[in-house]
């Protein structure tokens, strides 16, 4: 049976009692599964959130919009999501293992203020950028860790009781020997870190796996608070268990990020909550790839940690960013550079003047079609999102739809992509004092290409005029220019 025929059904009279099947590939099983969330009607998600000592950059970024994506699915399946997206503002050490300087007292340092305000300013900014990227913050819990100390202790009291924890000089250790299961996530299991390669020695710690619950604290410690083992801090992995259990239970549905936590730190909290509650932690493991930059892992050190706000310096709207994203799976690689982002821009441009267009013809009215059920098949069939773009631009270029259908087709597409195709920003003609000279020396060399009936070189001259963030259009009295990216 086809993937559609799965999803939707081979008969007519079964769509309407399957049209809410989504399907999802879990890294716990390395397969693709059928979404079946705990409470009918009710889906829990989790995901993994910034350390805030310093603004998210553009690979960061893109776990989030994947989420965003994922959550979208689910809502228009007809799911109520509740969704938790944690703040790290404490725990989390350089390197991401148990030694080390806490990033968040590396930030202090670097601009001379409290951790605590380090974590507001960054967090603010974190929530503003993926506000931009269309995901609805308003519909998310943000919890801090350092809001969260009393469950985290709780929680690590009850791993020492139930004898899945030790004490040693440092703090309080999980005793990964204890949980035969521990590594079961992206199958770690009897894969053992090593000391001094992969992480640094730690003296009286039983087994290189093991990870701190609680840490006990140094004399520089910027955050510490009291404890049953003494003033310390809490380990980076027992926040995301705490939180997760108190606002969305000892069970739930989803838990995403990306594929950098797999190996050690999801495989911790799996560890740490399934020891202490007895049950399931999380029953669909979702992880998005890395995405690249010029070729090469997104590094400070290297230069090429690009901002959000880097992107709108450039002349592109954030959703330019989103669309790029959504040209690839969510599990597939991606590499970023500004030629890419200006074609995604581009086609984006594109759809927003299509949108406009279909709105004054359809007048907003839609209408069902084989390529709206074509379009959600894709996107419940693991998030396809680049075929769900396919369908959609095959659709628009088609004589074979009706407005009203496009425009329906639109409607899903806005729904599941959140790129502002119902509402497009929109665009403005240009006043010749405000056009920068570069773009005027372009429009002046397309112009001649046109006179001298050089048709692909003025045509590749618009391109470039568009990669720009302007749209040019041939009008009676010449050349329209209009400003595209805001």
């Amino acid at each position: 049976m086809s993937w559609i025929a799965r999803i939707f059904g081979k008969r007519n009279d079964t769509v309407r009692r399957a049209h809410t099947q989504v399907f999802l590939t879990n890294t716990l099983s390395n397969a693709k599964e059928l979404f079946i969330s705990q409470k009918p009607g009710v889906a829990t998600m989790y995901s993994c959130g910034p350390t805030v000592y310093g603004r998210a950059h553009i690979g960061n970024l893109r776990a989030y919009v994947f989420a965003d994506t994922l959550a979208r699915v689910l809502t228009a399946a007809g799911y109520r999501v509740h969704r938790v997206i944690n703040i790290t503002d404490v725990g989390h050490m350089v390197g991401d293992g148990d030694e080390g300087e806490d990033k968040m007292q590396v930030g202090a340092r670097r601009e001379k203020k409290s951790p605590e305000e380090i974590a507001d300013q960054y967090t603010k900014l974190f929530i503003e950028d993926i506000d931009e990227l269309g995901i609805n913050t308003r519909d998310i819990n943000f919890p801090r860790a350092t809001e969260y100390i009393r469950e985290q202790i709780a929680l690590a009291k009850t791993l020492e009781e139930k004898g899945f924890a030790y004490r040693t000089p440092d703090g309080l250790y999980f005793d990964t020997s204890r949980f035969p299961a521990y590594g079961k996530l992206g199958n770690r299991q009897g894969v053992e870190l090593k000391e001094g390669a992969r992480v640094p020695l730690v003296k009286d710690k039983r087994h290189p796996n093991d990870f701190a619950l609680w840490r006990m604290a140094k004399p520089d410690d910027l955050q510490q608070w009291d404890s049953p083992w003494g003033r310390g801090n809490p380990g980076w992995h027992i926040e995301c268990s705490a939180m997760s259990r108190s606002l969305l239970g000892q069970e739930i549905d989803i838990h995403t990020g990306g594929e950098d936590h797999i190996s050690t730190h999801h495989n911790n909290e799996i560890a740490q909550s399934e020891a202490a509650n007895g049950r399931t932690f999380v029953h669909y493991w979702l992880h998005n790839a890395f995405l690249t930059v010029f070729g090469e892992k997104v590094a400070k050190s290297l230069k090429n940690d690009v901002s959000l706000p880097d992107v709108s310096a450039k002349g592109f709207h954030p959703l330019a960013l989103r669309y790029f994203f959504l040209q690839a799976h969510y599990r597939t690689p991606l590499s970023f550079s500004w030629d890419a982002l200006a074609g995604a821009s581009e086609a984006l441009n594109r759809l927003w003047r299509i949108a406009r267009e279909l709105a004054e013809e359809s007048r907003g009215k839609n209408a069902p079609s084989e390529a709206r059920v074509r379009f959600l098949a894709a996107m419940r069939d693991d998030l396809a999102t680049p075929q769900a773009l396919g369908i959609l631009w095959d659709t628009l270029r088609s004589e074979e739809y009706t407005p009203e259908e496009k425009w329906g087709l639109l409607e899903d597409a806005e729904a599941h992509f959140g790129l502002s195709l119902i509402h497009p920003p929109a665009s403005r003609t240009v006043k010749e004092a405000e056009v920068p000279g570069e773009i005027q020396n372009l429009l002046i060399r397309r112009e001649a290409a046109r006179a001298a009936k050089d048709f692909a070189e003025a045509d590749r001259i618009r391109g470039d005029i568009e990669h720009s963030g302007y749209r040019v259009d041939d009008g009676p009295k010449g050349p329209v220019l209009t400003r595209t990216t805001l």
